[in-house]
């Protein structure tokens, strides 16, 4: 074979541009090699200020999602030609599908060897229908990887059955071109995406069971959630296809169907589409787990109540072996011959494939036969020794090999150091069967290897995605069915339309939020403090309060307490915003809810969510650390008054992105709760002054204490001009409603939204959970009247200390019985064995 040209993909035979680069190349002239790394590092930017990672479509990790600005160009005739093959590869593979989990013809005949069928893992025996072939496909989204070979022509190197993973990053790159390179995109029309998204929508609706009932089906994502390496794509494709994004402990089998557990009850879902391996879908019937998937979810399918696409045992059709058959298979299930070359698969259980593989090993690639995302081994790249190793593991287990033909791929441009430079390309192109035919994606997703890496055939340290374009001459839309006539839904208001497990996660992102402002609030009072270089003994003592404070946030060892002011609890204070500190851990904690909310959170929420955290990090980590008391306490009240004015920010957009109900209100719900705990056990603490031998406590250090804390210094000065006195203070910090720091407003805001929660619109219903909420906020009402109606207020206010411990008591009680009410989540079910000790899930 003869070497891809440096820039085969960009010029013809004749070394001429080829026509369709041609706009695009012209554009690219006028950048200079310093301009393609700015934008380069523009869409860097870009997609880490997203949060988006994984860039390997179908692999458990690798490097993060990087954009190359140099597009991948498909002229309009090839890229309708390698259409057609796909198309016609795709309804092969649904042939094989329908026989290999129905009548298996193909294993009677010979066509298939057993081994390739029944060994394989993704061959899932609970998903066959030996009766015969089944209403619907069982494909209905595939892709494939092409490289284009040296001879110019494209050849299919995988085929994706069970997921079809990248098309989230199609959108996204075409997004990010569109606004950091907007002079290539402006250079050429093209083809749109979207079409084929509406199309795919449409036809997920159309894919409803009879047993719908003629109601407007429910259609839902199947993740496997945040830990998953496609979570963002899943957040994505959920969003664009309108549709709901579930993990498996958010749905439930009843009476043979399939629904999805909200705050309101089950809502039925008819209509699953699948992002997760089909061996982990049903915990009943597959071999895997016993606390994964959907208990009874197969079933609720064989019933005739629920479709998943594509079926879970779709998988079985990326086997690396089965691509050494399908050649064979074309003429008798579809009549004719593959019009779209492969890269030539051997099978090595067959002695012929076998030997002719061993008689000149360096030129093939292996690879597992059943196993797909096992890498291969480039035999030609491999040492004498471990070369014959790999063909004696060949001659003992042959069938469990297949064998590949190497073919070099060819080079696009990409943006590189030093401007454009040549890196072969794999392109990834997707089908949709939208109930008429196989309708592609007027677009696709490049991954651009370093030469290196595609030579060897090694994990890449470098590896971009490309967005795929093409020309919209002589192209028309996608045609497909009309638009499904569905019947008009009422309106609906209200707070339950959100399952249990994001009503959790909201409850939780508020307290820790929360936490995490409060926390940042006590070490900026603190850095202040202890800044002053002869402190006051007025200072002296509200330190000591502090240090009880500190001490209940966890942001300070109870023995160290006792010495604060000193050098060594000064760098204690300072380690708790460096790296393990409490401040990281609680910085880790929002992090992770909100990367488990991201599916809920509007775009702006997330970009500062996602910014904040990162900036506030990187304050952090520039707090000096030891005993540089100095510089780390100014640095310090720098990072503090960052916290604040991130919880600012990130408070104002609920308030102003966020409907009143569902999320918000769950979020909302957490800070009340948390800032009330916070209040009580806050001014216990400084009501906690002790006096001097024989006079009674002095209590103006623990007052103007409790005001600093609650941020409510100005308005006790506008409303009283005058010194500290305890009912005053007491009446502003407990019992005022309109005081956004004070526990009035945070109790009577819990009462209302637990009211909403649970009455609903129905008043006639009781709440017991906001009926609690209204004896706490009178119980604080109360405390104030009793200092205010006192002979000696100072000692009317010390005494309340047990009954603010009280109340900070009641108030966790609250907060169980709201865990208890509505996030209260059961183990799966499994079928028989002892199950190991199961984690509940949840953020606390």
């Amino acid at each position: 074979m003869t070497p891809a040209s440096p820039l085969d993909e960009m010029v013809d035979g004749a070394a001429g541009i080829r026509p369709h680069w041609r706009g695009l190349f012209g554009a690219l002239s006028a950048f200079d090699r310093g301009e393609i790394a700015e934008r380069a590092a523009r869409l860097d930017r870009h997609f880490a200020e997203e949060g988006a990672t994984s860039l390997l479509p179908g692999g458990e990790d690798g490097p993060a999602w990087r954009c190359d600005p140099v597009p991948l160009m498909l002229s309009a005739a090839e890229f309708e030609s390698l259409a057609a093959g796909l198309a016609q590869r795709a309804a092969l593979l649904e042939a094989v599908l329908q026989d290999v989990y129905g009548p298996q013809a193909l294993l009677a005949s010979g066509a298939l060897p057993p081994a390739l069928v029944y060994a394989n893992p993704a061959f899932l025996r609970s998903c066959r229908a030996p009766e015969g072939r089944r209403d619907g496909p069982l494909l209905q989204l595939y892709a494939a990887d092409l490289l284009r070979a040296p001879d110019g022509r494209w050849r299919v190197l995988r085929d994706r059955t069970a997921g079809a993973t990248g098309l989230a990053h199609v959108l996204e790159n075409r997004r990010a071109l569109a606004r950091h390179v907007p002079e290539l995109v402006g250079a050429r029309e093209l083809r749109r995406l979207g079409p084929f998204f509406d199309l795919w929508q449409d036809a997920l609706q159309r894919l409803a069971p009879a047993a719908a009932g003629g109601r407007n089906p429910g259609v839902a994502m199947l993740t496997a959630g945040h830990a998953s390496p496609h979570w963002t794509e899943h957040v994505i494709l959920s969003r664009r296809l309108a549709c709901a994004l579930v993990e498996p402990g958010d749905l439930t089998v009843r009476d043979g169907g399939l629904f999805l557990k909200t705050l309101r009850g089950l809502q039925p879902v008819d209509v699953l589409l699948r992002r997760m391996d089909g061996r982990q879908m049903d915990p009943l019937e597959a071999d895997q787990s016993p606390w994964h998937g959907v208990a009874g979810l197969l079933d609720a399918v064989r019933g005739g109540r629920l479709r998943i696409v594509n079926d879970p045992g779709a998988g079985f059709a990326e086997a690396p072996a089965l691509a050494a058959f399908l050649p064979a298979l074309a003429e008798p299930l579809l009549g004719g011959p593959l019009h779209l070359g492969a890269a030539r698969t051997l099978w090595l259980g067959d002695p012929v494939a076998r030997a002719e593989v061993l008689g000149d090993l360096p030129r093939w690639m292996i690879r597992r036969a059943l196993d797909g995302t096992v890498r291969s081994i480039t035999a030609g790249a491999l040492p004498e020794a471990a070369r014959a190793e790999l063909a004696q593991r060949i001659q003992a287990t042959p069938e469990d090999y297949a064998a590949c033909e190497r073919i070099p791929a060819s080079v696009a441009p990409c943006a590189g150091p030093a401007g454009l430079e040549p890196r072969p390309v794999i392109l990834r192109l997707f089908l949709l069967q939208d109930g008429t035919g196989w309708r592609a994606l007027q677009g696709g997703l490049a991954r651009a290897f370093a030469p290196p890496d595609a030579r060897t055939g090694a994990r890449p340290e470098t590896l971009f995605a490309k967005d795929v374009w093409v020309p919209a001459e002589d192209a028309t839309e996608i045609q497909g069915p009309r638009m499904l006539a569905i019947r008009a839904v009422p309106i609906r208001r209200g707070s339950g339309d959100i399952p249990s497990r994001a009503a959790d996660n909201f409850f939780w992102l508020g307290r820790y939020l929360e936490r995490l402002e409060g926390g940042a609030r006590l070490l900026r009072v603190a850095a202040s403090r202890l800044a002053a270089s002869e402190p006051s003994p007025r200072a002296l003592a509200e330190l000591k309060t502090l240090g009880a404070c500190l001490v209940r946030a966890e942001l300070l060892e109870a023995e160290a307490a006792q010495q604060i002011g000193t050098v060594p609890v000064t760098a204690a204070l300072l380690r708790e915003v460096r790296e393990r500190g409490r401040m990281q851990g609680l910085l880790g904690q929002v992090a992770r809810l909100a990367g488990l909310l991201r599916d809920r959170l509007t775009g702006e929420m997330h970009l500062a969510l996602n910014r904040g955290l990162r900036q506030l990090r990187e304050e952090f980590d520039a707090v000096p650390a030891g005993r540089e008391a100095n510089r780390g306490l100014e640095a310090l009240g720098h990072a503090s008054a960052g916290v604040l004015a991130f919880a600012a920010t990130v408070a104002g957009l609920a308030a102003e992105n966020m409907v009143r109900g569902g999320g918000r209100l769950f979020l909302d719900l957490g800070r009340r709760v948390e800032r009330a705990q916070a209040i009580v056990a806050e001014l216990a603490r400084c009501l906690d002054q002790p006096g001097a031998a024989g006079q009674p406590a002095r209590l103006e250090p623990g007052l103007a204490l409790a005001l600093e804390l609650r941020d409510s210094v100005i308005t006790y000065r506008t409303r009283y001009l005058t010194v500290l006195q305890a009912a005053p203070v007491l009446d502003l910090v407990l019992a005022d409603e309109g005081n956004p720091r004070g526990l009035a407003f945070q109790l009577s805001a819990a009462r209302d939204m637990l009211l909403d929660l649970e009455t609903g619109a129905d008043l006639t219903r009781e709440s017991p959970l906001a009926a609690l909420a209204e004896d706490l906020l009178e119980e604080a009402r109360a405390m104030v009247r009793e200092v205010a109606e006192a002979p000696s207020e100072a000692e009317a206010a010390i005494a309340l200390r047990p009954r603010l411990v009280a109340l900070e008591g009641a108030l966790a009680v609250l907060s169980d019985r709201i865990t208890r009410r509505w996030f209260a989540l059961l183990p799966a079910p499994h079928s028989l064995g002892p199950a190991p000790a199961i984690r509940l899930r949840g953020a606390a």
